[in-house]
Protein backbone atom coordinates (compact mmCIF):
# COMPACT_ATOMS: atom_id res chain seq x y z
CA UNK A 1 0.00 0.00 0.00
CA UNK A 2 1.65 3.14 -1.08
CA UNK A 3 2.85 5.96 2.37
CA UNK A 4 -0.12 8.38 1.11
CA UNK A 5 -2.69 5.30 1.59
CA UNK A 6 -1.76 4.29 4.78
CA UNK A 7 -1.51 8.25 5.69
CA UNK A 8 -4.90 8.88 4.61
CA UNK A 9 -6.13 5.66 6.28
CA UNK A 10 -4.41 6.40 9.94
CA UNK A 11 -6.01 9.97 9.83
CA UNK A 12 -9.39 8.95 9.08
CA UNK A 13 -9.36 6.83 11.56
CA UNK A 14 -8.40 9.53 14.09
CA UNK A 15 -10.99 11.46 12.80
CA UNK A 16 -12.97 8.67 13.46
CA UNK A 17 -11.45 8.50 17.02
CA UNK A 18 -11.85 11.87 17.91
CA UNK A 19 -15.65 12.76 16.94
CA UNK A 20 -16.54 9.07 18.86
CA UNK A 21 -15.05 10.52 21.87
CA UNK A 22 -16.88 13.93 21.60
CA UNK A 23 -19.55 12.19 20.85
CA UNK A 24 -19.56 10.84 24.49
CA UNK A 25 -18.66 14.51 25.60
CA UNK A 26 -21.78 15.50 24.17
CA UNK A 27 -23.85 12.49 26.14
CA UNK A 28 -22.75 14.08 29.63
CA UNK A 29 -21.30 17.63 28.83
CA UNK A 30 -23.76 18.78 25.88
CA UNK A 31 -23.06 20.84 23.15
CA UNK A 32 -19.82 22.51 25.52
CA UNK A 33 -17.02 20.75 23.74
CA UNK A 34 -13.87 21.21 24.48
CA UNK A 35 -11.19 20.16 22.16
CA UNK A 36 -8.55 20.08 25.52
CA UNK A 37 -11.06 17.93 27.15
CA UNK A 38 -11.19 15.23 23.63
CA UNK A 39 -7.63 15.24 23.30
CA UNK A 40 -7.17 14.74 27.22
CA UNK A 41 -9.20 11.34 26.61
CA UNK A 42 -7.78 9.95 24.10
CA UNK A 43 -4.41 10.23 25.55
CA UNK A 44 -2.92 13.07 23.03
CA UNK A 45 -1.08 16.42 23.76
CA UNK A 46 -3.72 18.94 23.40
CA UNK A 47 -1.43 20.98 19.87
CA UNK A 48 -2.00 17.42 18.18
CA UNK A 49 -5.63 17.31 18.47
CA UNK A 50 -5.56 21.12 16.51
CA UNK A 51 -3.97 18.99 13.23
CA UNK A 52 -7.39 17.07 12.20
CA UNK A 53 -10.18 19.79 14.03
CA UNK A 54 -8.23 23.23 14.19
CA UNK A 55 -11.14 24.47 16.44
CA UNK A 56 -14.36 23.23 18.07
CA UNK A 57 -16.37 24.63 15.70
CA UNK A 58 -15.12 22.50 13.26
CA UNK A 59 -15.53 19.63 15.23
CA UNK A 60 -19.19 21.07 15.87
CA UNK A 61 -19.89 20.96 12.67
CA UNK A 62 -18.32 17.39 11.45
CA UNK A 63 -20.89 15.97 14.43
CA UNK A 64 -23.60 17.88 13.14
CA UNK A 65 -23.25 16.93 8.86
CA UNK A 66 -22.94 12.75 10.37
CA UNK A 67 -26.16 13.41 12.68
CA UNK A 68 -27.88 15.12 9.99
CA UNK A 69 -27.02 12.26 7.55
CA UNK A 70 -27.93 9.72 10.25
CA UNK A 71 -31.09 11.23 11.05
CA UNK A 72 -31.70 11.22 6.81
CA UNK A 73 -30.78 7.80 6.15
CA UNK A 74 -33.33 6.63 8.76
CA UNK A 75 -36.33 9.21 7.40
CA UNK A 76 -35.28 8.32 3.95
CA UNK A 77 -35.42 4.33 4.51
CA UNK A 78 -38.08 4.48 6.40
CA UNK A 79 -39.88 5.98 3.52
CA UNK A 80 -38.29 3.86 0.77
CA UNK A 81 -40.07 0.82 2.17
CA UNK A 82 -43.79 1.63 2.83
CA UNK A 83 -46.08 1.18 0.40
CA UNK A 84 -45.63 4.09 -2.36
CA UNK A 85 -49.28 4.42 -2.82
CA UNK A 86 -50.10 4.40 1.24
CA UNK A 87 -49.75 8.07 1.77
CA UNK A 88 -50.33 7.89 5.08
CA UNK A 89 -48.76 4.55 5.84
CA UNK A 90 -45.52 6.62 4.55
CA UNK A 91 -46.22 9.39 6.97
CA UNK A 92 -46.09 7.08 9.75
CA UNK A 93 -43.08 5.65 9.03
CA UNK A 94 -41.62 8.40 8.58
CA UNK A 95 -42.68 10.11 11.81
CA UNK A 96 -41.80 7.08 13.34
CA UNK A 97 -38.00 6.91 12.13
CA UNK A 98 -37.60 10.41 13.40
CA UNK A 99 -38.28 9.51 17.04
CA UNK A 100 -36.79 6.09 17.10
CA UNK A 101 -33.45 7.85 16.19
CA UNK A 102 -33.91 10.82 18.68
CA UNK A 103 -34.77 8.52 21.30
CA UNK A 104 -31.41 5.63 20.12
CA UNK A 105 -29.28 9.33 19.76
CA UNK A 106 -30.34 12.13 22.21
CA UNK A 107 -27.26 13.74 22.77
CA UNK A 108 -27.08 14.08 18.92
CA UNK A 109 -30.66 15.11 18.66
CA UNK A 110 -30.10 18.00 21.12
CA UNK A 111 -27.21 18.90 19.02
CA UNK A 112 -29.36 19.53 15.83
CA UNK A 113 -32.75 20.51 17.43
CA UNK A 114 -31.91 21.86 21.16
CA UNK A 115 -30.78 25.39 22.27
CA UNK A 116 -28.28 26.97 20.00
CA UNK A 117 -24.68 26.50 20.79
CA UNK A 118 -23.22 29.63 22.16
CA UNK A 119 -21.04 31.45 19.53
CA UNK A 120 -21.17 28.73 17.17
CA UNK A 121 -22.80 29.51 13.85
CA UNK A 122 -23.33 26.60 11.98
CA UNK A 123 -22.18 26.82 8.02
CA UNK A 124 -23.58 26.54 4.23
CA UNK A 125 -22.89 23.16 3.83
CA UNK A 126 -24.76 21.86 6.89
CA UNK A 127 -28.54 23.26 5.16
CA UNK A 128 -28.85 20.57 2.71
CA UNK A 129 -28.46 17.54 4.95
CA UNK A 130 -30.53 19.27 7.27
CA UNK A 131 -33.34 19.59 4.49
CA UNK A 132 -33.26 15.96 4.06
CA UNK A 133 -36.08 14.85 7.18
CA UNK A 134 -38.46 17.89 5.71
CA UNK A 135 -38.20 17.00 1.86
CA UNK A 136 -39.22 13.41 2.55
CA UNK A 137 -42.30 14.16 4.34
CA UNK A 138 -43.29 17.05 1.76
CA UNK A 139 -42.23 14.48 -0.95
CA UNK A 140 -44.71 12.13 0.37
CA UNK A 141 -47.47 14.98 -0.18
CA UNK A 142 -46.32 15.92 -3.72
CA UNK A 143 -46.43 11.88 -4.52
CA UNK A 144 -50.15 12.36 -3.41
CA UNK A 145 -50.67 15.42 -5.51
CA UNK A 146 -49.10 14.14 -8.84
CA UNK A 147 -51.15 10.81 -9.00
CA UNK A 148 -54.59 12.38 -7.67
CA UNK A 149 -55.09 11.32 -3.67
CA UNK A 150 -53.78 14.38 -2.61
CA UNK A 151 -55.61 17.70 -3.43
CA UNK A 152 -54.66 21.19 -2.21
CA UNK A 153 -56.39 22.76 0.48
CA UNK A 154 -58.18 26.14 -0.08
CA UNK A 155 -56.80 27.72 2.39
CA UNK A 156 -56.11 31.64 2.41
CA UNK A 157 -52.61 32.72 2.88
CA UNK A 158 -51.33 36.06 4.31
CA UNK A 159 -49.03 37.36 1.35
CA UNK A 160 -46.03 37.36 2.79
CA UNK A 161 -46.60 33.59 4.15
CA UNK A 162 -47.31 32.83 1.03
CA UNK A 163 -44.32 34.59 -1.01
CA UNK A 164 -41.78 32.96 1.74
CA UNK A 165 -43.20 29.56 0.52
CA UNK A 166 -43.32 30.00 -2.97
CA UNK A 167 -39.72 30.44 -3.17
CA UNK A 168 -39.59 27.58 -0.98
CA UNK A 169 -41.51 25.24 -2.98
CA UNK A 170 -40.04 27.25 -6.40
CA UNK A 171 -35.92 25.41 -4.89
CA UNK A 172 -37.22 22.46 -3.45
CA UNK A 173 -40.69 21.11 -4.92
CA UNK A 174 -41.60 22.90 -7.91
CA UNK A 175 -45.83 23.22 -8.84
CA UNK A 176 -46.63 22.69 -5.15
CA UNK A 177 -49.31 24.61 -4.11
CA UNK A 178 -48.49 26.98 -1.54
CA UNK A 179 -51.37 25.96 0.62
CA UNK A 180 -50.64 22.13 0.30
CA UNK A 181 -46.69 22.85 1.56
CA UNK A 182 -47.72 25.26 4.22
CA UNK A 183 -49.79 21.89 5.60
CA UNK A 184 -46.92 19.79 5.58
CA UNK A 185 -44.59 22.39 7.21
CA UNK A 186 -47.15 22.57 9.72
CA UNK A 187 -46.46 18.41 10.33
CA UNK A 188 -43.42 18.94 10.26
CA UNK A 189 -42.62 21.30 12.63
CA UNK A 190 -45.11 19.53 15.07
CA UNK A 191 -43.17 16.51 14.51
CA UNK A 192 -40.24 17.91 16.06
CA UNK A 193 -41.91 19.73 18.56
CA UNK A 194 -43.23 16.18 19.61
CA UNK A 195 -39.82 14.76 19.69
CA UNK A 196 -38.45 17.43 21.18
CA UNK A 197 -41.05 17.52 24.09
CA UNK A 198 -40.70 13.52 25.17
CA UNK A 199 -36.66 13.84 24.36
CA UNK A 200 -36.40 16.80 26.87
CA UNK A 201 -39.07 15.57 29.84
CA UNK A 202 -42.24 18.02 28.54
CA UNK A 203 -44.22 14.86 28.64
CA UNK A 204 -42.85 13.63 32.27
CA UNK A 205 -45.65 12.23 34.67
CA UNK A 206 -48.42 13.59 31.83
CA UNK A 207 -48.25 11.48 28.99
CA UNK A 208 -47.10 7.30 30.40
CA UNK A 209 -48.07 5.72 27.25
CA UNK A 210 -45.83 7.42 24.75
CA UNK A 211 -45.83 5.29 21.65
CA UNK A 212 -49.82 5.30 21.59
CA UNK A 213 -49.16 9.40 22.21
CA UNK A 214 -47.16 9.52 19.91
CA UNK A 215 -49.16 7.23 16.60
CA UNK A 216 -52.16 9.58 17.62
CA UNK A 217 -50.65 12.87 17.49
CA UNK A 218 -48.79 12.12 14.10
CA UNK A 219 -52.08 10.81 12.82
CA UNK A 220 -53.79 14.09 13.61
CA UNK A 221 -51.27 15.79 11.62
CA UNK A 222 -51.89 13.73 8.56
CA UNK A 223 -55.30 14.75 9.00
CA UNK A 224 -54.43 17.99 9.02
CA UNK A 225 -52.46 17.56 5.91
CA UNK A 226 -55.50 15.43 4.31
CA UNK A 227 -53.81 12.30 3.45
CA UNK A 228 -56.22 9.71 3.10
CA UNK A 229 -57.05 6.50 5.05
CA UNK A 230 -56.76 3.43 2.82
CA UNK A 231 -59.24 1.12 3.00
Amino acid sequence: MPASSIRARVRAEMLDEIKAVARRHLATDGANLSLRAVARDMGMVSSAIYRYFPSRDDLLTALILEAYDALGDAVESADAGADRRDLRGRWHAVCRAARDWALAHPAEYALLYGSPVPGYAAPDDTVLPAQRPPVTLVGILRDGLIDGRLAAPDDELPEPVRADLAEIAAGLFPDLPESLLARGMAGWTQLFGLISFELFGRLNRAVPHRDAYFDHQTGLMADLIGLPREG
